[in-house]
């Protein structure tokens, strides 16, 4: 079963994929492309499949963080600190930031404040392999944007279009919507078509 096969549902038109209008990761620009004929699209969901510019779409996950106790196929954070994943290009070795919970979703950003030695310290040399031994993926990513920015924060922009972050930190705040969702799930598809899901965070 392909990549396409499991974000499939019944006879939708050939036309249909997820680029339904809502912005995904500033960081992923030009790293994602849309998926045909997505199963269960959420209105204010943006999901993609990892690809580079040269078209790779296998990738080995480097991660710093541990496996869930319970749900042992899913990436969690340290008692130390939130966790880091990346995505490493099987044939160039490029490494690409797919989550970092000391800077992504709406509660780092407006809630939690980390040390330096959280953020600093945290060494991704751990390397996925799932259940049956397979270590290369492609890569499905979903963020659920359910935050009213304008209605929440709109007084707080200043005349620059920048917001002031719970760090002290100014962004753009179109910059802090695209960063700030409230939810994040990766999910990762081996090479007998097995579906993981690598990451699930709820950022808000």
């Amino acid at each position: 079963m392909g990549l396409l096969d499991l974000f499939k549902k019944g006879k939708q038109p050939h036309n249909l994929t997820t680029d339904n209008g809502v912005l995904g990761p500033t960081f992923l620009d030009g790293l994602t492309e849309p998926i045909q004929n997505p199963k269960d699209l959420h209105p204010h969901e943006w999901r993609r499949r990892l690809k580079t510019a040269s078209g790779q779409t296998k990738f080995k996950i480097k991660f710093y963080g541990q496996l869930h106790e319970e749900y042992k196929n899913l990436i969690v954070g340290t008692a130390f600190a939130p966790s880091l994943v990346f995505a490493v290009d099987t044939s160039t070795g490029q490494e690409i930031l797919l989550f970092d919970g000391c800077k992504h979703g709406y509660n780092a950003l407006f809630c939690d404040t980390f040390t330096d030695e959280q953020i600093t310290s945290r060494s991704a040399k751990n390397f996925y392999t799932d259940q049956e031994g397979k270590d290369t993926f492609e890569i499905v990513i979903s963020t659920y944007n359910g935050v009213d920015y304008e209605e929440e924060f709109a007084d707080e922009v200043n005349e620059n279009g920048l917001i002031e972050l719970i760090d002290g930190t100014k962004i753009d705040f179109e910059k802090v919507k695209r960063n700030g969702y409230d939810t994040l799930q990766i999910w990762a598809i081996n090479d007998i078509g097995k579906k993981i899901e690598l990451v699930s965070e709820e950022l808000a």
